[in-house]
């Protein structure tokens, strides 16, 4: 029933295949205390369960596991495996889109993150490659992940990019992190039929399994640098800081959600909290006296 699952999220849905593996793996967490009868369940086992697993996790992956358990309600309603309108008993999650700060450094601390690589080393010239593409191209970890050979335009210097909702841009290609890029490809990259651009390290060569890959490099970097307690450790840390250095130097809200692909403006809105020169200027003088 899960093969049927993944298949139909695949055609009916549309969802990416990273997507569609993680909907099976958090679902194959709840099915233990589900049942395998789906025909059985009800509206307070749905949300006995739920709620169960919801309280062990963090918001952000709380959030997935209701996700996925609503669409496979869905999924078994459509082949009449389960009671029509049953996903309508998942609870959701209380979380306020974009209420928190977004995590950044300052530039100062980004060159000293990219400058950490050791490149006498294969691993430091790979490392390096991926953090300038971090850091000047503001890139999730998952385009670090899926970037391919035929994706590079060196005639004209762009990456072709196929991010979220499987959309497909190009971006230009700046010149450390081109160089950079090369140095790999020519010096460290094994000669392989695999069509990845970053490979691991070691033999059998292969792709990076995860963006937690990225992740990791990034961590490793923050180490390296001796950056004591960051905001966070993730690829995203590199992608929030080019956002908010650009918005300090002048750029406007839609030319960073261009750079950074965003569907919506309210996401690149998102960094307007950290412009403290433009609050200053819209800030209301505090009432003498009064209390908080």
């Amino acid at each position: 029933m899960l093969d049927e699952f993944c298949v139909w999220l695949l055609h009916h849905r549309g969802l990416s295949l990273r997507t569609i593996d993680r909907h099976k793996r958090l679902i194959c967490k709840l099915l233990p205390a589900l049942g395998t009868d789906t025909t059985r369940w009800d509206a307070a086992m749905v949300r006995d369960v739920i709620t169960a697993e919801v309280k062990r996790n963090k918001i952000p992956n709380a959030k997935c596991i209701v996700s996925a358990l609503r669409v496979y309600l869905r999924f078994l309603a459509s082949v009449g495996l389960c009671r029509p309108g049953l996903d309508l008993a998942v609870p959701t999650v209380a979380h306020w889109r974009l209420s928190a700060l977004p995590k950044y450094l300052v530039q100062a601390d980004i060159e000293r993150i990219v400058n950490s690589c050791d490149l006498e080393t294969d691993t430091g010239v790979r490392d390096h490659a991926i953090l300038l593409l971090l850091a000047r191209l503001g890139l999730r970890g998952g385009d670090i992940v899926n970037l391919r050979l035929d994706d590079i335009d060196w005639r004209l210097a762009e990456l072709r990019l196929r991010g979220k909702s499987r959309r497909e841009v190009r971006l230009p290609l700046p010149q450390d992190a081109g160089d950079a890029l090369l140095k790999y490809l020519v010096r460290v990259r094994p000669p392989t039929p695999v069509d990845h651009v970053f490979l691991c390290m070691n033999a059998p060569w292969r792709p990076f399994a995860t963006s937690a890959t990225v992740c990791s490099i990034v961590g490793f970097a923050l180490s390296r640098a001796g950056i004591a307690g960051p905001p966070s450790k993730g690829a995203n840390l590199l992608r929030h800081s080019i956002a908010t250095s650009m918005l300090r130097g002048g750029a406007t809200l839609d030319a960073i959600g261009t750079v950074l692909r965003h569907r919506s403006s309210e996401t690149t809105a998102h960094y307007a909290k950290v412009d403290i020169a433009l609050l200053r200027e819209i800030v209301q003088p505090w009432p003498g006296g009064a209390s908080c």
